[in-house]
C-alpha cells in the first residue's frame, strides 16, 4: 500500500476547495513536457469524475508526440488564445499549478496567473515551491507530478472509479520524467503505481512507442548529426555538450520536440557522469535553452542553478542563457571545469 501524500487536514481543505469550485482552470508550465501534459489530463480527468469541468490551459507549444493523449484536443494554448485564456484566468475560482514551482514558469502567462482572483493549489516535485497558494503540495522526492496527482487520487479513495483515461497520461508523465524508468524511479512505489495504471486496460508498450518511436526522418538524421558533427567530449571530465545553432535547427526542418532525449546519449559513453545541451531558439535572439543530464549522484540542479538560470532534479534540470551561443559554449565549459571534482 502507498503512504499518505496529505495531511488530513490538506485532504479536507482540498475536497472542500474542489467542492466549492465553479470554474475551474489547470496550468503547466512553459514548454509543457509528458510529466506536465500527463499530469494535467490525469487530474482534469479526476475532476470530470466529481461533476466538474475543468479547463487546461498550457502557456505555449508543446511536443507533437504527446498530441495522442486522450482529450489533449481539449487543451488551450495561452500564445495562441490569449484573450480567451485571460477571461478564463479571470472567472476562475480555482486554478490548479502542476509541475512548476514559480510563476516564471509559465512566461507570458506570469501576470495573468498571479493576477488571478482564484485560489490556486500547487502539486509538483520540483525543489524550493514559490508559487503563492492557498494549498501547497510539495515532494520533490517523488518521481513526477503525475505519481503525486496519482497519489491524490488514490488517497482520495477516487482511483477505483477512474479508467484508462486517467491511467494513460498518468503512466506517459511517470515514463517521461524518468526516461523510461531509468533515473529517479528506484522506489518500489513507483512500481505499485504502475501495477495498478495497469488493471485499467492501458497499453505501456504502445505509450513507449507513442513517445519515444514517433519521431520523423528529419529528427532520426539530426540525431545522428549532432552525434558526429556537434558533440564535444571534454578529455579527463566524464562529460560532454554540443551546441545546436538555428541553422542546424533549419536544416534539418526542427519542430518543437525533435530534440527530446538527445541529451541522454552520450551518457553511454563508458564512465560518463554528465551530458549537457545548448541549442538556440528558434527565434529569439540571444536565447539558448539549456539540458543537463547526469547519472549516480552528480547534481545537475545545483550546476543548473548555479550557471544556466535553472534548476529541476538531481539527474536531470534545464535552464537558459540570454547570451549568443558562443558564449553559452564558454559557460558549459567553465560549468564542467568548475564541478571537476565531482564529475571524477
Amino acid at each position: 500500500m502507498l503512504n499518505d501524500i496529505l495531511t488530513e487536514k490538506q485532504l479536507t481543505q482540498l475536497k472542500g476547495l474542489i467542492a466549492d469550485a465553479q470554474n475551474i482552470v489547470i496550468t503547466c508550465h512553459q514548454s509543457a513536457d509528458g510529466d506536465a501534459i500527463g499530469s494535467s489530463l490525469g487530474w482534469a480527468d479526476y475532476l470530470k469524475s466529481v461533476g466538474k469541468e475543468p479547463t487546461i490551459i498550457v502557456p505555449d507549444q508543446y511536443p507533437d508526440y504527446l498530441h495522442w493523449l486522450p482529450n489533449t484536443d481539449k487543451i488551450i494554448r495561452y500564445d495562441k488564445h490569449r484573450e480567451q485564456c485571460d477571461l478564463l484566468l479571470s472567472i476562475a475560482d480555482l486554478v490548479f499549478c502542476l509541475d512548476f514551482n514559480s510563476p516564471a514558469r509559465v512566461d507570458e502567462m506570469q501576470q495573468s496567473l498571479v493576477g488571478a482572483k482564484a485560489k490556486r493549489v500547487l502539486i509538483d516535485h520540483h525543489l524550493n515551491p514559490e508559487v503563492p497558494c492557498v494549498l501547497t503540495i510539495s515532494r520533490p522526492e517523488m518521481s513526477s507530478t503525475s505519481e503525486m496527482v496519482f497519489r491524490v487520487v488514490w488517497q482520495l479513495g477516487a482511483f477505483d472509479g477512474l479508467k484508462k483515461h486517467f491511467a494513460t497520461p498518468i503512466y506517459c508523465g511517470m515514463m517521461t520524467d524518468t526516461g523510461g524508468f531509468t533515473y529517479n524511479s528506484s522506489s518500489p512505489d513507483i512500481y505499485y503505481i504502475i501495477s495498478q495504471l495497469l488493471t485499467k486496460g492501458i497499453d505501456k508498450d504502445r505509450i513507449y512507442r507513442n513517445v519515444y518511436h514517433n519521431f520523423s526522418e528529419d529528427r532520426l538524421r539530426l540525431m545522428g548529426f549532432v552525434m558526429l558533427e556537434r558533440l564535444v567530449v571534454v578529455p579527463g571530465s566524464h562529460a560532454s555538450y554540443y551546441a545546436l545553432r538555428r541553422e542546424d535547427l533549419k536544416r534539418f526542418h526542427f519542430v518543437k520536440g525533435d530534440a527530446e532525449g538527445l541529451v541522454n546519449m552520450p551518457l553511454q559513453i563508458k564512465g560518463h557522469r554528465l551530458s549537457i545541451s545548448l541549442r538556440e531558439d528558434t527565434d529569439k535572439p540571444n536565447l539558448v535553452w539549456v539540458s543537463l543530464r547526469s547519472v549516480d549522484d552528480f547534481p545537475c540542479n545545483k550546476m543548473a542553478a548555479e550557471f544556466f538560470n535553472g534548476g529541476g532534479h538531481l539527474n536531470a534540470s534545464g535552464g537558459r542563457l540570454y547570451c549568443p551561443l558562443n558564449e553559452a559554449i564558454e559557460v558549459a565549459r567553465k560549468a564542467i571545469t568548475a564541478y571537476a571534482p565531482l564529475l571524477k
